[in-house]
């Protein structure tokens, strides 16, 4: 009993199901074939490979290839560029903050110095025309390479510190002076003046035209020449018609042009007109008035006489002085050339004076015709009653009384000049001339 009661109980132990599999598993159909109809036998060898599905068309692929290929580059240079725009950023941030600085520096008035010393990369000695020198500083954003002694530069109004520089070295005032547009007058428009017209294209249109020729004959060419005579003569219009036939750079000038308000600018201006004449040689320098800055020395008792003097002896160096004026000529102009200091009419600096008389009667008859050569004049209008008188006409008044007669004629609504219009217009210019008002004028 011993032994049996433990194997009995054993296999009824074994025969119990355990309580998670009471319940039976319900009724699961079979699976359906997974295919339909005739079995197909396996196939073995190389009718096995022969079945493996080919890829056509070959060529389609790969220009598929290509065409991935070069997409995929595309999107790594965009990658590359969207990377390189953000690590930029930052960095463009602050050169846009800078160039607002500047900017907002710049915006500022700013005032024109010189550039007397450079003291080291970032500090030098600027000077301006209304004060002393100062110690100040150079901006890291100017140019140091094209800083040198004796520049134009930009200061700022108020710290002084060098902002810039000017590009251009030429004066304002000097780049105006040239003749960019040739006068219209020639030498056919002088009536008479044939002996003037004959000097003046000795003394300056031929040794820049043909300076072999002084040199044959041995003789250096005339440096410069001054017009004077009367007013109205034509010394203006003569330096118009040379400026109309040469081809040489023209630069006119009034000398009261050269007389400035602070000191040392007028002469500074002399040079620089001198020096750019020079650069643009050969060329012509046509200095009207001379008498404004040229007068007679004399103890002057006031800065503004004395700086004119200065003026004037600089004008005396550049006429001749040490350095050589090569192919620039000089040609002045003046009324009063009694009033000149004579070292600037001696030999040297003026070779030759040409005078401008008042016309004579043949010279008269030509610039009657001249300025009569346009209008419209009736049958009775006799010229020769005005050319004969004894009435001292310069050129300029003869061109008054025509224009005053065409006038005169205009008024009265016809299109012909008369004879009474030129009386007329000859005794109204002949009064004002003598500072005088025709009776009944303004009534």
């Amino acid at each position: 009993m011993g032994q049996g009661t433990p194997g009995g109980m054993g296999r009824q132990s074994g025969d119990r199901k355990p309580d998670g599999d009471k319940k039976e598993k319900k009724f699961e159909p079979a699976a359906p074939p997974s295919r339909v109809g005739r079995k197909q036998r396996k196939q073995k060898g190389s009718e096995t490979a022969a079945r493996i599905p080919t890829v056509t068309p070959l060529t389609k692929c790969k220009l598929r290839l290509l065409k991935l290929e070069r997409i995929k580059d595309y999107l790594l240079m965009e990658e590359e560029f969207v990377a390189n725009q953000e690590r930029l950023k930052p960095q463009e941030e602050k050169t846009e903050e800078d160039r607002s600085k500047v900017d907002d520096l710049r915006g500022s008035p700013m005032s024109v110095g010189n550039l007397e010393e450079l003291i080291d990369e970032n500090h030098a000695i600027v000077s301006s025309s209304v004060g002393p020198e100062y110690y100040v500083g150079i901006l890291s954003f100017v140019d140091k390479d094209q800083l040198e002694p004796g520049c134009a530069i930009l200061m700022h109004n108020k710290v002084l510190s060098v902002v810039g520089l000017l590009q251009d070295d030429v004066d304002p005032m000097v780049s105006v002076m040239k003749v960019e547009k040739a006068p219209l007058e020639s030498y056919a428009d002088i009536g008479g003046l044939d002996a003037q017209i004959q000097e003046i294209k000795e003394a300056v249109e031929l040794p820049l035209t043909h300076p072999e020729l002084y040199e044959d004959i041995g003789i250096k060419p005339p440096k410069g020449v001054i017009l004077y005579g009367e007013p109205g003569t034509g010394k203006t219009l003569l330096a118009k018609a040379v400026a109309n036939s040469t081809s040489a750079t023209f630069l006119r000038v009034v000398g009261s042009e050269l007389i400035q308000k602070y000191l040392g600018d007028g002469p500074k201006l002399v040079r620089e007109l001198f020096r750019v004449a020079d650069d643009l040689s050969p060329s012509i320098v046509f200095i009207d008035e001379i008498d404004a800055v040229g007068t007679k020395r004399y103890d002057a008792h006031s800065g503004g006489e004395r700086e004119i003097q200065r003026t004037m002896l600089e004008l005396l160096n550049q006429l001749d002085g040490f350095d050589s004026r090569g192919d620039v000529k000089v040609i002045l102009a003046t009324n009063k050339i009694e009033s000149l200091d004579p070292a600037l009419l001696r030999p040297g600096r003026i070779d030759r004076k040409i005078e401008f008389p008042l016309p004579d009667i043949k010279t008269k008859r030509r610039i009657f015709q001249i300025h009569t050569s346009r209008m419209t004049l009736s049958d009775d209008v006799n010229l020769e009653e005005f050319v004969m008188t004894k009435d001292e006409l310069s050129g300029a008044d003869i061109k008054a009384i025509c224009t005053e007669a065409g006038l005169l004629a205009l008024r009265e609504r016809r299109m012909k000049v008369t004879h009474p219009d030129f009386k007329k217009a000859k005794d109204k210019v002949m009064f004002k001339k003598k500072e005088g008002v025709p009776e009944g004028l303004y009534m």
